[in-house]
Parts: structure tokens; C-alpha cells; sequence
């Protein structure tokens, strides 16, 4: 560790994989200006990203938009309804999809493809959330919307054609950061039980102290600065870095791990989130509870979505249809 002309450390970051490096490489010669809370995208953004038939690309996947309640007394919810095509007569397991972010911009449409590939390999029904942004909407009120999808989707789940006892909540980044705190709130809200929790490189921790939290500050796909920016607009300003903030924000806050569904957690080692999401799952083994990790070596953060050809995507991919197998079939 070296320190810097204003007094600020700087730590060596570790290398990105090959494959990693070159797309990183492409991305940069076609920079964007930086965002600000003035600059954060609003309109348009479900359109930035291919719509559901040409995702779906003749795959025997049906869809449909719903409205369903928001929270008591806050606005209703939009979400999209993926299932396998001639099923309504089965009952099938459940997907919760919460889309990443850093829970300041993004839309639902922008992971469809995560989804209907689940949705294809696992023969499942998903639920794509939309939730309330920050910094217009600032904390709870993006947690709370999840959590209304989460609770709404296991009440009904006989409507639905889901098995409610075989729904697992998940996402990237952001929206894996908001299913950690879902399965915080359902736990202590004694709310609906979930399956599991399927975190991918997941933003958990809003203090920015880790080293690997510097590591990663002007490269990479998600940066410090962003992350900051973030955290900011989620938190506010007196609390935005705080180790006083609520679990519900940042469930590295939170004191107590026991009790909660088994997780799977999946981060890349050349990434802002390594420490804190290898220690998420350190904290939930010495509890007893069940935490499966990955770290892939060289990754950057979503590299699945940003690198979907390199190996170790396919290596990802892999080790998260085995969990995903094993959660659903454990619970039949």
C-alpha cells in the first residue's frame, strides 16, 4: 500500500482475467461521462435494452405485465411474469428477480435475459420486480417495494402455479444486495419463507472501507466513485457511509446473519465487493448457517453480463444451475 499526494491509500488491484481485461479494454475507448444525481438516466431506460419476444427469441417462454399492490400505502408495483409455455396446470418453483444498479438507476427489462434463461434451464416461474429508485425515492422505499413483491408472489403462489415453498429471491449487484435484505426483513418481520437467496456480487456494504473497495477506484465496470454516488443517493448524506445505517440498506450492518435461507453468494476477486461479500459469507457459516461462495478469479463485477463468452462466465453459469438444481429439488 502506497499513499497518495492528498494523504488518501492506494492499494495494488488484482488483475483482471484475460478475457475480462479485453473487453474492459474495449469499453474504454468509448468513455461516458460520469454520472451525477443530476445526470442519472430516467426516461427511456426500458427501452435501452431488447424487448421480452426478441430476448425470448421463439423459446417456448410466455410473459405478462402485471400491477400488482406496492407497499400499504405507497405506490403499486409493476412486474413482468415469465413461465415455461403450457404450464399453467403444474406447479412449479418460483423466481424472484431484482434488478441491479446500485439502486439508482436500471430497469427490469435490463435482466430479462438472466431471467428467461432460468426460467428455460429450471422450468420455473419468475417474477421480474420493478422498484422505486433512488435518489428520488430513497431508502426504505426500494427495500420496501421488494419485499412487497417477494410477499405477494408467495401469497399468490397457488394463483400464480408456484410452489410457495420452493421460491428463491435473487439478483446482481444492487438487486442482489436487496434480496440479502428481503431475506433480513422476511426473517424478522417473520414474514414469508423463502428457499433461498441467490446473491451475485451483491452491494452490501455502504461504508467503502475495505480494501477492496479501494482497489477497484477508476477501474472496472462498477467504480468507487459510482459506488459512492450511490450510496449517497440511497442513504442520504448523513448516513450514506455510516456504520449506523440499517441492515435493510446495507445488510453488512446487520448484527445477527442466524436463521436466514441458504445463500449463494458470487463475486469476482477483481472487484469493489470481494471483502465484503466473502465476508457476508463468513459471518452466516459462524451462525450455522448455509452459505455457498464463489470467488472467480480475475472478475470483474458482472462479469456475466459484461464478459458473457469468457470461460469463467461459463464457469459461473455452471456452479449456479448446480445450486439453483440443488435449493429447488431439496425442497420438493
Amino acid at each position: 500500500m502506497t499513499v497518495t499526494a492528498a494523504g488518501h491509500p492506494t492499494v495494488a488491484p488484482v488483475p483482471f482475467d484475460p478475457e475480462v481485461q479485453a473487453v474492459l479494454d474495449e469499453i474504454a475507448r468509448n468513455p461516458q461521462p460520469a454520472l451525477t444525481r443530476e445526470t442519472l438516466p430516467r426516461e427511456g431506460t426500458d427501452r435501452m435494452f431488447p424487448g421480452n419476444d426478441a430476448v425470448i427469441a421463439g423459446r417456448a417462454i410466455d410473459w405478462e405485465d402485471r400491477t400488482i399492490p406496492g407497499p400499504a400505502g405507497q405506490p403499486d408495483l409493476e412486474i413482468t411474469i415469465f413461465r415455461p409455455r403450457g404450464s399453467k396446470s403444474e406447479i412449479l418453483p418460483g423466481f424472484v428477480n431484482i434488478h441491479g444498479g446500485g439502486m439508482i438507476v436500471g430497469h427490469r427489462s435490463w435482466e430479462t435475459a438472466r431471467v428467461v434463461d432460468i426460467v428455460e434451464d429450471h422450468r420455473v416461474v419468475a417474477v421480474n420486480v420493478e422498484y422505486r429508485l433512488a435518489p428520488e425515492d430513497p431508502f426504505p422505499a426500494g427495500v420496501e417495494d421488494c419485499y412487497a413483491a417477494f410477499a405477494w408472489t408467495h401469497a399468490h403462489a397457488a394463483e400464480l402455479g408456484v410452489d410457495a415453498d420452493r421460491i428463491i429471491v435473487g439478483g446482481g449487484s444492487a438487486g442482489g444486495g436487496l434480496a440479502a435484505a428481503v431475506a433480513l426483513m422476511a426473517r424478522d418481520r417473520r414474514g414469508p419463507e423463502m428457499a433461498g437467496q441467490l446473491l451475485l456480487c451483491p452491494m452490501i456494504d455502504n461504508t467503502n472501507t475495505s480494501i477492496s473497495s479501494r482497489q477497484y477506484d477508476g477501474i472496472g465496470t462498477w467504480q468507487r466513485e459510482m459506488n459512492l454516488l450511490a450510496w449517497s443517493c440511497v442513504l442520504g448524506d448523513d448516513l450514506a457511509f455510516s456504520p449506523d445505517a440499517s441492515a435493510y440498506a446495507a445488510p453488512s450492518r446487520a448484527t445477527d446473519l442466524s436463521g436466514l435461507p441458504p445463500a449463494y453468494i458470487e463475486v469476482g476477486e477483481a472487484e469493489a465487493f470481494r471483502d465484503e461479500d466473502t465476508d457476508y459469507a463468513l459471518r452466516i457459516w459462524a451462525t450455522g448457517g448455509r452459505a455457498e461462495l464463489h470467488v472467480w478469479g480475475g472478475g470483474a463485477h458482472g462479469f456475466d453480463m459484461y464478459m458473457p463468452e469468457a470461460e469463467i462466465t461459463r464457469a459461473a453459469l455452471a456452479a449456479r444451475s448446480s445450486w439453483l438444481r440443488r435449493i429447488w429439488g431439496a425442497t420438493r
